[in-house]
């Protein structure tokens, strides 16, 4: 049988988080299909989901991920289930496992950004624009998710202006196409395997 310290894990699992409004009134014509859409093919190309755990386009999203059988994982601004519930009014479904951080929303958008490999912003807010800023300057790879919203221009607008160039971004409203650049960007950087090294014996 081998030894357990060689066994191989799953650190190699990608977990694309997907940024977006909770409030979708704005959002226009077809995002939820666009949504669901995004989140198919997150899971079609073997990618876990990561989300704040919300309503609106990240629910959607998971939504999608979850027809195809994908795996979900929700970042709450709660301290438990009963507050993410009845406080902060979210809901508890298609998500495989909910982490409650107690860090509210500003505190939880940076677990949230930072537990994944990569961060896509949707349909989104002032929220969206946090958590891609959050990314921004983390040097995470970002996807900017085109649709019919506003938010996508918004950011395209905020990269110009802000006098910061960035390799890691890419821009597009073909979901199948957006994930396959941002898992290539994410590859780029993944650690390939991680060897534990013996310590070297004592010096007598």
């Amino acid at each position: 049988m081998e030894p357990l310290l060689n066994t191989k894990h799953g650190h190699n699992q990608i977990k694309i988080c997907v940024s977006g409004a909770a409030e979708t009134g704005h959002c226009g014509v077809d995002a939820l299909e666009k949504a669901k859409e995004l989140g198919r093919e997150i899971a079609r190309q073997g990618a876990v989901l990561v989300t704040g755990a919300t309503t609106g386009f990240p629910l959607w999203v998971a939504m999608g991920l979850k027809e195809v059988g994908g795996i979900s994982i929700g970042i709450s601004p709660a301290t438990s289930e009963k507050e993410h519930v009845e406080t902060f009014k979210l809901p508890l479904d298609y998500m495989d496992l909910i982490i409650y951080t107690g860090f509210g929303y500003a505190g939880r958008d940076i677990l949230l950004t930072r537990s994944a490999d990569a961060v896509i912003c949707g349909c989104g807010r002032i929220g969206t624009i946090h958590e891609f800023t959050i990314a921004f300057e983390d040097q995470k790879p970002i996807g900017i998710f085109e649709g019919p919203w506003e938010m996508g221009a918004e950011l395209e607008e905020i990269v110009a202006k802000g006098h910061r160039p960035n390799s890691k971004i890419a821009v597009g409203n073909d979901p199948k196409k957006l994930i396959t650049e941002i898992i290539a960007l994410i590859k780029k950087d993944k650690i390939a395997e991680y060897k534990i090294v013996s310590p070297a014996p004592a010096v007598k």
